[in-house]
């Protein structure tokens, strides 16, 4: 296997310019190649996969894929749907026939009754691309609107970091805080626990992730964290 020289560790943070590879190497995201050498364009965290060298954004917007699951804000109510923020360039659109089950009647149904604007929706995105908005939908289980818990906003591309290896690292929030935790691919979190101590106990876990998130042996740092807070004896540990 042919060896190309590279000028980062893996999950060093780069900025912008930094010659990040010499070769045969193909330029993946927030990257760009100039004759034999391949240059950064974000700051973030640098990946090599498959002889592809990729820049994860430290400060990113959310790009929309179908599938991801998102929480959004009602910022307007239309005549037949809802636009919603969800933290990305693109406005999301939910319509009123997806829903209200029965036929819908634009003159008839208040639609200010179901969502409002400052609602806040759990929703998953149905179909998206670059020549229209994102559409979502709420029609399965687990989705619709926000009613309790507290929701904090991350950057985007660090949701996977909150996720862990397999999970690790969720589980071990959710383990320790007794939260039910919900993650929105597009960098908000919903946090529902038994009390706000349990509450304030999983934000403290998942601040920490986000500024150490460049650092290896983090998941151990976290657990630490968490079971010391706890000696306090003020958290429920059961989850909600």
């Amino acid at each position: 296997m042919k060896i190309l020289p590279i000028f980062f560790e893996k999950r060093e943070i780069v900025v912008p310019g930094d010659l990040l590879a010499e070769g045969d190497y193909i330029a993946g995201e927030n990257t760009f190649r100039e004759g034999k050498y391949i240059y950064a364009t974000r700051v973030g965290l640098i990946e090599y996969t498959n002889e592809k060298v990729n820049v994860v954004a430290l400060k990113a917007f959310y790009i929309p894929r179908i599938g991801d699951l998102v929480i959004g804000k009602i910022v307007e109510v239309g005549i037949s749907g809802w636009v919603v923020d969800i933290n990305s360039p693109y406005m999301a659109l939910l319509r009123a026939s997806d829903v209200i089950e029965r036929g819908f009647n634009p003159r008839k149904d208040d639609l200010t009754a179901i969502y409002d604007v400052g609602d806040m929706i759990i929703a998953k995105i149905i179909a998206y691309d670059r020549t229209q908005n994102p559409l979502l939908t709420v029609n399965e289980t687990g989705l619709g609107k926000i009613t309790r818990g507290q929701i904090i906003k991350i950057t985007p591309t660090k949701i996977p970091r909150v996720i862990g290896r397999k999970g690790s690292m969720i589980n071990v929030i959710k383990k320790e805080s007794g939260c039910n935790i919900i993650l929105g691919q597009n960098g908000l979190i919903l946090i529902r626990g038994r009390s706000p101590e349990n509450e304030r106990l999983a934000v403290m876990a998942i601040r920490k992730i986000e500024e150490e998130s460049h650092t290896s042996g983090l998941t151990d740092r976290v657990a630490e964290m968490l079971r010391k807070e706890k000696e306090s004896g003020k958290y429920e540990s059961k989850s909600s």
